[in-house]
């Protein structure tokens, strides 16, 4: 049996400071911010879902007070600060990374961040939707967690609207012959994007009519109902915490899936602000 599929960490990281250069409503419920910033270079591009953590200020902030270390220890710095200076962290993906001379806003390194916006029931949903040119940020690399097990046939790939950047990345990134089948849920027709188009691969958006629904309660009964094919499988699944827990419990006990063979991770938990 193939191991657990590990996520792939950066050799080495740091906090790193950039600052906005544009804001973009790309459709009804995302917000595209590029930020730039000569210390980016130093992030080196690993893969098609890479993800990092964002620290903005607080409303009010006037600086962005960070931690100094990149080890483990930056949480443990984290928590020492008083929760009146302390900045707003949340984990994102990077849907485009352009090097430094190929950037679309001057010569830095620029990074393309898909925010799911939500209204300001979150602060980092409200920083997108205010942020402008010259606000400061700093990231913090974390890698990869895509990283299909060699003996799978097939994939799924499952999640809502935040992790749209993510499964649009592995499928940009993916060989002309992968094999699978994809869902997404998003809030609005509108909010689809160009998806390439691969002969194997099938892709299933599913739209939440009622505005009150819960995230991910629509993917997961469809996927429970749906027809998926035989033989080996790596699954990859992202979103809302209930969604991503409760699509491997199917997978492990209704339809007999390694759980070596799924990666599931919990982006948010619906109805807190904070991941």
């Amino acid at each position: 049996m193939a191991k657990r599929a590990k996520f792939v960490k950066p050799a080495s990281r740091s906090i790193v400071s950039a600052q906005v250069v544009a804001n973009k409503r790309i459709s009804p419920s995302f917000i595209r911010v590029t930020i730039a910033g000569e210390e980016l270079s130093t992030i080196a591009p690993m893969g098609a879902d890479q993800w990092f953590r964002m620290f903005i200020p607080q409303v009010g902030q006037s600086e962005l007070r960070l931690p100094s270390a990149a080890s483990n220890l930056w949480y443990a710095q984290y928590l020492l600060m008083s929760k009146d200076t302390r900045p707003v962290v949340r984990n994102y993906t990077i849907r485009a990374y352009r090097a430094a001379g190929a950037g679309l806003f001057g010569g830095t390194t620029e990074i393309d961040i898909d925010f799911a916006y939500h209204g300001d029931i979150g602060p980092a949903s409200a920083w997108a939707d205010t942020a402008s040119a010259g606000d400061k940020v700093a990231l913090l690399d974390e890698g990869c967690i895509y990283n299909p097990t060699p003996e799978a046939k097939w994939q799924l790939l499952v999640g809502d609207e935040s992790a749209l950047p993510a499964i649009i990345g592995i499928l940009e990134t993916a060989p002309a012959d992968l094999r699978a089948e994809v869902f997404v849920e998003i809030p609005n027709i509108e909010d689809k994007q160009d998806i390439p188009e691969l002969a194997n691969v099938n892709v299933h958006w599913l739209v939440r009519e009622d505005e009150h629904a819960t995230p991910g309660v629509l993917t997961l009964e469809t996927v429970r109902a749906a027809e998926l094919p035989e033989g080996p499988s790596y699954t990859f699944v992202a979103g809302e915490q209930a969604l991503t827990t409760g699509l491997r419990r199917h997978l492990v006990n209704d339809r007999k899936f390694a759980k070596t063979d799924i990666t599931f991770t919990g982006f948010w938990r619906h109805g807190h602000s904070a991941h």
